[in-house]
């Protein structure tokens, strides 16, 4: 049986830098400029991949701790954040600001209870699994080919392995994430006006 080797970072940057004719390098931080190049667009696409938000990376009712000041602040390596309710609450609309979480509603960084959110969060490339190291290399690869030789032919075979790979990061995702048309509150609202509750829910 074949053993599966996951894709590395250093396995990534260097389909990046052969998806234009550059010879591989054999460790990253090698000094070379186009491989420096090559890695940082690489950590670009992965934090702009990653913060959409998927199954893989996303924490599901996290709570987050005030401080002794009742300000909440963030995790560092935190791409997106909801707060976990399911049904929605007038009183408190809770976002990010300057890595802390505000209230709008009352307009204060102030909290007195610790909130539960879902967070997404960002990984490390060899922390994510391989469909997703798959597409971020391709997309990575295609934008760092039009930054350095900018051939439109390239971009179109580019791009079509590209879209394949978003397709199998979809599936993927779809598979593993078991979601169901209650996962949006349009929908998840007509259950919701018959849960009793102290909070309005009427729209």
């Amino acid at each position: 049986m074949a053993t599966l080797t996951p894709t590395s970072k250093l396995d990534a940057v260097n389909s990046i830098l052969l998806g234009i004719g550059e010879a591989p390098v054999n460790t990253l931080g090698s000094g070379l400029q186009e491989a420096e190049i090559a890695e940082v667009t690489l950590n670009n696409i992965n934090r702009e991949v990653q913060s959409l938000g998927w199954h893989f990376n996303t924490e599901v009712r996290y709570t987050l701790a005030k401080n002794s000041d009742g300000i909440i602040n963030l995790p560092t390596n935190c791409l997106k954040i909801d707060t976990a309710s399911i049904l929605r609450d007038y009183t408190t609309d809770v976002v990010e600001r300057n890595r802390k979480l505000y209230d709008r509603v009352k307009n204060s960084f102030i909290f007195t209870t610790n909130i539960e959110t879902d967070i997404v969060v960002f990984l490390d490339f060899e922390d994510i699994p391989e469909t997703a190291r798959r597409y971020i290399t391709l997309r990575a690869a295609r934008k760092y080919q039009e930054n350095i030789l900018g051939s439109s032919t390239l971009s179109k075979l580019q791009a079509d392995e590209e879209q394949a790979a978003l397709f199998a990061l979809k599936e993927a995702e779809a598979e593993i994430g078991d979601y169901t048309i209650f996962d949006q509150y349009d929908t998840y609202r007509h259950i919701d006006r018959k849960i009793n509750t102290s909070i309005s829910t009427l729209l």
